[in-house]
């Protein structure tokens, strides 16, 4: 009786591998149909770059930006562009009464750059070879007219000034 029980013991072993080995086939099949989707979207052999920053925002609430060229797979084809998302830092300096917006764009020219900028929100967008669009939600409201922008080295810096004075913080004693 021994053998047969181990007979049942190892066919019972083969088939939970078996099985194992099929999900993990189907797992693999659907990277490889999802990686194929993304490389597909990617025209000109161009470089695949994604990512993210997080910074604390004024209000003390954590602030996600996506950057890149590689959309998640959530979005609708029908939706996506060919364009990246740039890596952009938004700052406000207190000392100065200034919002500072600086946006990283390799490989563009400074002629190529389209920006526009409301009380709330700052639009960049590029033409040309390399393709770059984001919209900047800005943490105070600002005076669009008082926007001033350099680019050097592919990096645009915006500075605008806030509608309001900026709120000062105060020192805390530690006891």
């Amino acid at each position: 009786m021994v053998g047969v029980r181990d007979m049942w013991w190892s066919r019972r072993w083969r088939r939970i591998f078996e099985d194992l080995e099929k999900e993990i086939e189907e797992m693999e099949k659907m990277f490889d149909e999802e990686f194929s989707r993304i490389f597909e979207t990617m025209k000109g052999g161009k470089p695949y770059v994604y990512g993210f920053s997080i910074t604390v925002g004024p209000d003390g609430k954590p602030v996600i930006r996506r950057f890149g060229n590689v959309e998640p797979p959530w979005i609708i084809k029908e939706e996506r562009e060919e364009y990246r998302t740039p890596f952009v830092d938004v700052f406000t300096d207190e000392k100065t009464n200034e919002v500072k917006v600086v946006v990283e764009l390799p490989g563009v020219n400074k002629n190529e750059i389209s920006l526009e900028a409301t009380e709330k929100t700052l639009t960049v967008e590029t033409t040309g070879e390399r393709k770059y669009k984001t919209k900047v939600d800005l943490p105070v409201e600002v005076d669009p007219n008082s926007a001033k922008a350099n680019y050097n080295n592919g990096v645009l810096e915006v500075v605008l000034r806030p509608r309001e004075e900026l709120k000062r913080g105060r020192r805390i004693r530690i006891e």
